[in-house]
């Protein structure tokens, strides 16, 4: 809990600072104590449904996490506000420790446009899901330790079934395609990641890229589709 106090500790100052206001560890206390502790308390409410649960969650306003039970996150986990978080998929939804999710992220494993339940999300250690994002996994998803998704990067482990041109499309049904995010990568914002992709260890995804085909590792790549542009290694 003192790791997850700090670590709030330090984005409030950096928030306070680039306003270009005080941040003297009194103000910052003040801002600190009036934001985290209505998210404590939500959180504690939430410890007791999710299926399993290390250390005290904080919960921001209006998130909304359905079949919690299927949902397993560790100590320092953060949902801020109007972030949505829907458990129901044959795997759950399992968080590492120091996970964050942003505001109005949303985390959808089971497709609106089939009956199947998803396969649902994996994320590892001290990742971090963005404002915004949204993440399709009925395909299933596996991210890695030490990830970072901008604010609005799209997550989409399926395609529509387009084959049979005499069935309207809503009737398709969609194939599913696991998605892998390894370690160390940062998708930047606005980004699209596509059904079937794998991006290596220490890759980079410039903002608004479409990525449509697996990344190498240490690989920046940009444009739409997204290309390689560089080695980083």
């Amino acid at each position: 809990m003192k790791a997850l106090v700090r670590k709030v500790f330090i984005e409030q100052k950096n928030r306070l600072s680039a306003a270009g206001m005080s941040t003297s560890p009194t103000r910052v206390s003040l801002q600190l104590l009036s934001k985290v502790a209505p998210m404590a308390v939500r959180g504690s409410v939430h410890r007791f449904l999710l299926g399993r649960c290390s250390g005290l969650p904080l919960v921001g306003r209006g998130v909304r996490i359905s079949n919690p039970q299927l949902i397993t996150v560790g100590n320092g986990f953060i949902a801020e506000d109007r972030a949505e978080v829907q458990g129901l998929a044959s795997a759950g939804l399992v968080f590492g420790n120091n996970v964050s999710i942003g505001a109005g992220a949303k985390i959808r494993p089971s497709s609106y446009y089939s009956r199947d339940i998803g396969q649902g999300l994996t994320m590892g250690d001290h990742s971090s899901i963005g404002p915004d994002c949204y993440i399709g996994c009925s395909g299933g998803i596996k991210i890695g330790n030490n990830v970072m998704l901008g604010p609005g990067v799209r997550l989409f482990s399926e395609n529509h079934e387009m084959s049979d041109i005499n069935t309207p499309i809503k009737n398709k049904g969609v194939a599913w395609e696991p998605i892998t995010i390894e370690d160390d990568v940062w998708i930047a914002s606005g980004a699209v990641v596509t059904a079937g992709v794998t991006i290596g260890r220490g890759a980079v995804v410039a903002a608004g890229a479409v990525v449509t085909r697996s990344v190498d590792p240490y690989t920046l790549v940009a444009g739409v589709p997204a290309k390689p542009i560089r080695t980083l290694q």
